[in-house]
C-alpha cells in the first residue's frame, strides 16, 4: 500500500482483521504496521500513540460486531425478549462471529488481569452493546433498559458456556428462565 493512501480508514480494516486472526497479544506496532504493510513510526503518525491506536481500532471492531449483530436481527424488531435473544444467539454461533467472540474473552481475561487499557476497552464495547440492545428490544417493552441488561448478561453466557462445550446447559438454563 503506497504511504501517500494511508489514512486511518484505510489501516484500520487491515489492523481489524490482523487482531481478529491473532488477537490482542500480536498488537504491538511492528506486528501491526506489517499486517497493514506500512511502518510503525507511519502508525504513529496516524493514530497518535499506540494506546490511541488500539483504542480506536477495538472501536472500529465493535462496530463491524455490531453490524454484523444488526445484520442478524433482520428488518423488523423482536416482537419479545425471548425472540431478541434468540436471533442475537443465532447469529452470535455463526463461524464468521467466531474471532469477535475470541477477541471479546481476550479483553475479559485482560481485564480481570488488570492489563492496563482492557478494562477501559470492555467498559466502552459494553456500553455501545447496550446501547445497541436497547434499541432491539421489543416495541412494548416495559423496561428496555432493564431488560437489555438482562438479555445481555443472558447472552455473553450462553455464548461463553456454548464455547466451553456447554451449549446443553445453556439451552437448558435458557429454558428453565422466566424469558
Amino acid at each position: 500500500m503506497a504511504t501517500d493512501r494511508l489514512s486511518r480508514e484505510t489501516l484500520l480494516p487491515l489492523l481489524a482483521a490482523h487482531v481478529l486472526s491473532h488477537g490482542l497479544g500480536g498488537a504491538s506496532l511492528r506486528p501491526l504496521a506489517k499486517a497493514a504493510g506500512t511502518s510503525d513510526r507511519m502508525l504513529i503518525y496516524h493514530f497518535g500513540n499506540k494506546e490511541r491506536l488500539i483504542s480506536d481500532l477495538l472501536d472500529y471492531i465493535a462496530g463491524l460486531y455490531s453490524a454484523a449483530l444488526q445484520e442478524g436481527m433482520g428488518q423488523t424488531r423482536p416482537a419479545s425478549r425471548q425472540e431478541c435473544v434468540a436471533r442475537i444467539l443465532a447469529q452470535g454461533r455463526q463461524p464468521e462471529m467466531q474471532p469477535f467472540l475470541v477477541l471479546w474473552w481476550e479483553i475479559v481475561a485482560g481485564a480481570a488481569r488488570e492489563v492496563p487499557g482492557y478494562k477501559d476497552a470492555a467498559d466502552q464495547m459494553m456500553a455501545r452493546l447496550l446501547g445497541w440492545l436497547e434499541t432491539q428490544m421489543p416495541v412494548d417493552d416495559p423496561d428496555p433498559v432493564g431488560g437489555s441488561r438482562y438479555l445481555l448478561t443472558l447472552i455473553e453466557g450462553t455464548l461463553m458456556l456454548g464455547t466451553v462445550g456447554h451449549a446443553r446447559t445453556a439451552r437448558e438454563g435458557l429454558l428453565a428462565s422466566d424469558l
